[in-house]
């Protein structure tokens, strides 16, 4: 079953401040209220046990019972209440003095010789001190009570007070939760209404940063970094939609262009026939297109079969399967791949296959093309090196590009339409790596990093 909470985030602050008030208000109280009563029974409990005392001082000084019990007011004066008793009682349970204004019955005590506190163990609401004496050859017992009613109404008038006092403060901290989460929300509002403007016309638009708010400032970096990643994402796809419309356009205007051509007038059959031929190379053409982009997209989601790939294993296989493309301009391709890799042993595959073809379709005639590893500290290298043009280095940061080509009048048999390079880097990202080029007089080199 689903909690409720208030969709609000100023409620739900301000509801947590009370929360956190009538915690520590309701600690403060009952602290308090057990302080006062256990003053207030400290205080009559001291109160009763002089009252003994003082009336065994009063015996004490006096000739006899009897004349006290003529005199009252003696010790009357002492109570001053409705809520004081008094008993005096013989050694034989004979009540000698008895002030007991609410005619309560005489509690019956255990004996001892020293004063004692105790509760009425008849039950009534009255608290007691007592304490044996001698007086001459007489043995009597001095009796004190206070009748409690006074003190639990008093502390039942407290605790009302307190609850009242609680749950004020409960909807006061309520209220004033709300108006400082509403003050110190207002920049979390000011930050949502800017982001809302910003939409796929102005990802260039950022967000000003809340320098003063630790928090705010945090966020508000996280969120241009993410508007720096979309725009650049939208900028990506935006070319890429351009690019592919282009790279669509070139095959299928020719295959229209040469059709309408031949179709004006009537041909030989010869004449139909190298169309064919020359539409059958376009159709390829598209087809590794979409081919390519059909892998890229699946590269991109799928998840990875991760397995130990023996590397000199795979550049054998790798070497084998280009050795008549090789043997056709005379390149001698070099194996030199060693050691072991977890990686998915088919996008490497196809991404070694990639970097080869690369190698040579643009490489120099009659140069080694050579396929080696090395570490880089806690990471494997996989490298191919060729020797032929220097990439010019305006091209270099994109030749990972889809449909990027440094020379675009160049497409030779089996042209990937610029998505090799682009396959590669997807390979390598779903691997958590990264491709490198190098290009200098020293040849070209394409380098895989993969994480140990």
């Amino acid at each position: 079953m689903k909690r409720w909470a208030p969709s609000a985030l100023s409620v739900r602050l301000a509801l947590m401040f009370a929360l956190v008030s009538m915690l520590l208000l309701g600690a403060i109280g009952f602290y308090l209220y057990h302080a006062l009563h256990k003053e207030i029974a400290w205080r009559d409990d001291q109160a009763l046990l002089g009252r003994v005392q003082r009336m065994q001082a009063i015996l004490t000084d006096s000739r006899s019972i009897e004349a006290l019990r003529e005199r009252p007011q003696l010790y009357e004066n002492m109570l001053g209440n409705r809520d004081n008793l008094l008993w005096v009682v013989d050694a034989a349970g004979q009540v000698l003095i008895e002030i007991n204004p609410p005619g309560l019955p005489r509690p019956t005590l255990p004996a001892t010789a020293t004063a004692q506190l105790a509760d009425d163990p008849n039950g009534a609401p009255l608290r007691l001190a007592w304490q044996n004496m001698e007086r001459g050859e007489q043995r009597l017992t001095l009796i004190a009570g206070k009748v409690l009613s006074e003190r639990e109404q008093m502390l039942a008038a407290y605790r009302l007070k307190l609850g009242a006092a609680l749950g004020c403060g409960m909807v006061l901290a309520f209220a004033l939760g709300w108006l400082v989460s509403q003050r110190g929300l207002r920049p979390v509002r000011e930050l949502a209404q800017r982001t809302a403007a910003i939409d796929s016309q102005h990802l260039h638009l950022r967000l000003d940063e809340y320098h003063s708010t630790a928090e705010l400032q945090a966020l508000s970096q996280a969120l241009n970094h993410m508007l720096a990643r979309l725009e650049g994402g939208f900028g990506q796809l935006s070319r890429f939609c351009e690019d592919l419309a282009h790279e669509m356009r070139t095959p299928l205007s020719n295959l229209m262009g040469h059709t309408q051509q031949t179709l004006q007038r009537e041909r030989t059959v010869a004449v139909y026939e190298d169309l064919l031929v020359s539409n059958q190379e376009e159709y390829e053409r598209l087809a590794r297109m979409i081919d390519s982009m059909l892998f890229l997209a699946r590269t991109e989601q799928a998840a990875l079969n991760v397995q130990p790939v023996d590397l000199h294993a795979l550049g054998e296989q790798l070497c084998e399967y280009f050795e008549g493309m090789a043997e056709e301009r005379g390149v001698v391709l070099r194996n030199e791949a060693d050691g072991e890799l977890l990686a998915d042993a088919d996008l490497l595959r196809r991404a070694l296959a990639n970097l080869l073809a690369n190698a040579l379709r643009y490489g120099a005639p009659g140069q080694p093309i050579t396929l080696s590893t090395r570490r880089e500290g806690e990471r494997l290298a996989v490298s191919v090196h060729n020797l032929g043009p220097v990439i010019g280095v305006e091209h270099l940061p994109h030749l990972f590009e889809r449909f990027y080509r440094c020379d675009p009048s160049r497409a030779q048999p089996g042209d990937s339409g610029g998505l090799g390079l682009a396959i590669v880097r997807s390979i390598m990202q779903a691997h958590g790596g990264e491709v490198r080029v190098r290009s200098d007089e020293g040849g070209t080199a394409f380098v895989l990093v993969f994480a140990a």
